[in-house]
């Protein structure tokens, strides 16, 4: 197939792909600076989803478009750049006939998340785009270039105590980079498949048990976990960054979305996430002592 691939710098598309490559697809990445992109080995055109700019060309002739972008990194309102670009992409994705658009977004339904709510909102803007569309849901993703895994990482090896609010003990169902970048593989190439793909590891945890078995990974002891009835996302975002790796700006959103269980409850179709790996292997896979 020919296939656009979004999002070739970030982390989840550069793990990807080297996959699509190996599979035998005809790939092309998208990028705003194509000059600033090294070691990709696919050609990069020039395309802007913000303002539109390019996106007919790259996407001419395409058979399935991945969309890996989203805008928190860029701070204030994300949510308004995300629909913007998302429309920007759906419009010129069906002017140009593409068959399918796969899109990465994130389990749980949190109303009073703006993370949440701009990841589904991004994808029925999408789904206007192609005749199929899959918006693939995955719960956290543990690998090291996942700013959740980032986050919990910087904690684990920076404070021996937590003072953690509620979220701590909500469950979530954390899948393996392989894991993802696997099932994404096989939501480009599957027949006829369309909708919406639910995708999470073996195991069903909380967050403090998350954070835990990242300890046993890294081969450090277990941190003490202090929970306290209130700490509000900003207060904790403003806590994460300084404390790790990931801006506050970043973190917040990520936080809020927290609060809110991210589990597989309708099991994907066979074939596309049929052994994913449990906890323990995806945090010793991931963890960067």
């Amino acid at each position: 197939m020919k296939i656009l691939l979004t999002g070739t710098t970030g982390y989840v598309g550069s793990q990807l792909l080297p996959e699509l490559v190996a599979a035998g697809h005809d790939v092309q990445g998208l990028a705003r600076n194509p000059a600033k992109v090294v070691g990709a080995d696919v050609p990069i055109l020039k395309g802007d989803v913000l303002s539109g700019e390019g996106l007919d060309e790259a996407l001419a002739g395409v058979d399935v478009a991945y969309y890996l972008i989203h805008s928190m990194v860029g701070g204030g309102d994300f949510a308004a750049r995300d629909r913007q670009a998302a429309r920007n992409f759906a419009a010129a994705a069906k002017r140009q006939g593409v068959r399918r658009i796969v899109y990465l977004g994130g389990l749980g339904d949190g109303d009073d998340s703006a993370h949440l709510n701009s990841r589904h909102e991004t994808a029925d803007l999408l789904a206007e785009g192609a005749p199929e569309f899959v918006y693939a849901r995955a719960a956290v993703v543990v690998g090291s270039g996942s700013a959740s895994f980032v986050m919990l990482q910087d904690l684990v090896k920076r404070l021996p105590a937590m003072v953690c609010p509620r979220w701590i003990d909500v469950r979530t169902q954390p899948i393996a980079t392989a894991d993802v970048v696997g099932a994404l593989l096989r939501c480009g190439e599957q027949e006829g498949l369309s909708g919406e793909v639910q995708l999470g590891g073996a195991d069903v945890v909380t967050y403090g048990e998350m954070i835990l078995s990242l300890a046993e990974a890294l081969g450090r002891r277990h941190p003490l976990i202090v929970r306290v009835p209130v700490l509000t996302p900003r207060l904790s975002s403003y806590w994460v960054g300084l404390v790790t790796g990931v801006d506050s700006g970043i973190a917040r959103p990520l936080i809020h979305g927290l609060k809110t269980e991210t589990l597989v409850t309708t099991p994907p179709p066979p074939g596309i996430n049929d052994n994913p790996v449990g906890i323990a292997e995806a945090m010793q896979a991931a963890s960067v002592n």
